[in-house]
């Protein structure tokens, strides 16, 4: 009679996909915080024709916010806990944050600088080999 045992499998979690998560996890909850801010202050962005990329509503734009908020920090809690498929929504949700903060750029260059950097970092970082050194 031959006993196995199913041993459960070690998340891979490494430094750099560690990082990652942590990042991911931190950069959905400024999501969400953004999201929250222009829902609750339509003027938390200066939003004109002649000064801006934007073109939506910014009750559209808060929502927006808050969605992609929620979708990259549950993407960032799976990453840490090992799934697979949360590299895959990390890698897609979060460049769509890089895509609207290039948007929101003239309203808030410094801070949309810093995110778009930090952003493509853990792109970076999510886009490599688990095995790699």
């Amino acid at each position: 009679m031959t006993t196995t045992t199913d041993e459960a499998v070690a998340p891979d979690l490494t430094g750099v996909v560690t990082f990652a998560g942590v990042m991911l996890l931190t950069l959905g909850a400024f999501q969400f915080m953004e999201g929250l801010t222009t829902l609750l202050r339509d003027s938390a962005y200066l939003v004109t024709a002649d000064n801006s990329l934007i073109t939506l509503d910014p009750a559209a734009w808060g929502w927006s916010h808050l969605a992609l908020g929620l979708i990259s920090a549950a993407a960032g809690a799976g990453i840490l806990r090992g799934r697979q498929w949360a590299r895959a929504v990390g890698v897609l949700f979060t460049a769509a944050a890089a895509l609207a903060h290039f948007l929101l750029l003239a309203t808030a260059p410094l801070w949309c600088t810093v995110l778009i950097g930090t952003e493509i970092v853990v792109i970076f970082a999510l886009c490599r080999r688990p095995d790699a050194r």
